[in-house]
């Protein structure tokens, strides 16, 4: 079984990876786990925008690599830990738009996901990312820790 497991480097992703961990007897064999950060893009007119302009987009690009391994920190401790393999990905972009096509790319049969749980009326007026790929086209599961 393939799992993707969104993290953004909050405690509610911890959460989810302790919870992962906890629960992977319900699994015959380890399931192929890959984790994925999303980025926002970096809006135009910002510093590190215009930096790139004059030192070049390597310097953009690492600055997002640099966020997106310390966004997984902490849920890739939890799972060297126990000794669990998987794939980091990361990429920039809507993050429940790009949460939806990599599961559909990887073939994933499970997202797994930590939630802030905000409540409805947060959600309808800020948006969710969890609310956001459960409205998405996607068919898969998904399973929300909280």
């Amino acid at each position: 079984m393939k799992i993707l497991f969104p993290v953004d480097g909050s405690d509610y992703s911890l959460r989810a990876a302790h919870f992962l961990v906890a629960h992977l007897a319900w699994f015959k064999t380890y399931p192929e786990l890959h984790l994925l950060h999303v980025k926002l893009p970096i809006p135009p007119g910002l510093a590190l925008t215009r930096a790139a302009a004059v030192l070049g987009d390597n310097v953009v690009d690492q600055y997002y690599a640099e966020e997106a391994s310390e966004a997984m920190a902490g849920a890739r401790a939890v799972l060297d830990a126990h000794r669990i393999p998987f794939q980091v990905h990361w990429c920039v972009g809507d993050v429940a738009t790009e949460i939806s096509r990599h599961a559909a790319e990887l073939g994933a049969e499970l997202i797994v996901m930590g939630s802030h749980g905000h409540g409805a009326f947060r959600n309808l007026v800020l948006g969710s990312v969890t609310t956001k790929v459960l409205a998405s086209e996607t068919a898969m599961p998904v399973l929300i820790v909280r």
